[in-house]
């Protein structure tokens, strides 16, 4: 796992799209070694069934303290990697909000305003499920990006179930982007608010994201978000 290498267009693409796609970040076994864990509750401090929360149709577990060495290794290591374009775009949005270099440093400040629950999560999907478009806010305090990483083979073990985000622009139409991702590979992508360069100045559009009609097959998928939840 070569995260530099992987990061090299990583703030251009995400300044022009929202989102960017890290190539093979998880190795082929370590994905199928994170999906199987769903079948048990130990690592995890809660279950959700998304119909009965309006959320879509399918499920996931939230992991719980302390999380499996992979998932905190990836937590602490895209962390800083982010950093720069998280205080880029608060500071372009006007937030007054700026993120120190170690993840660490930041779930101090999480936990001291009591967000101090684990919110990297594993999400199922069988046939016929989906997630609506969605944000993840735990909290007043918010990591504006997150990843999440396909564990599953396309076209081998689910079809369908692609990952959408939308664009939500001032006085426009919306816009939508459809994420391809093969096993291992991640998407990163705005929480909630991101700038974009406007001929005069930067304006604000809000991100949110889904994943289609799984129509086939069974589709996991690892969420790290940032931030923890109050």
């Amino acid at each position: 796992m070569s995260l530099r290498s992987s990061t090299t267009n990583l703030a251009a693409e995400l300044n022009s799209f929202g989102c960017a796609t890290l190539k093979g970040l998880i190795a082929p076994e370590d994905c199928d070694d994170l999906a199987a864990l769903y079948a048990g509750d130990e690592a995890f401090r809660s279950h959700i069934h998304m119909a009965r929360h309006g959320f879509g149709k399918g499920e996931y577990k939230y992991f719980s303290y302390p999380l499996p060495p992979l998932i905190q290794t990836l937590r602490t290591q895209l962390y800083p990697l982010l950093v720069p374009v998280a205080n880029d775009w608060n500071a372009r949005m006007g937030l007054d909000a700026r993120f120190p270099g170690k993840h660490a440093d930041y779930l101090k400040s999480c936990h001291a305003a009591g967000q101090m629950r684990p919110t990297p999560l594993l999400l199922q999907y069988g046939a016929g499920d989906f997630n609506c478009l969605h944000q993840d806010v735990y909290g007043d305090l918010l990591f504006p990006l997150q990843v999440a990483v396909l564990l599953s083979r396309p076209g081998a073990d689910f079809d369908g179930g692609e990952f959408v985000l939308t664009e939500q622009r001032p006085r426009m139409q919306s816009r939508a982007e459809v994420v391809p991702l093969d096993q291992g590979d991640a998407v990163v992508f705005a929480v909630r608010d991101r700038p974009v360069t406007g001929t005069k100045r930067d304006y604000r559009v809000k991100m949110r994201h889904g994943v289609s009609r799984i129509r086939s097959g069974t589709r996991h998928t690892l969420g790290i978000i940032f931030h923890d939840a109050q």
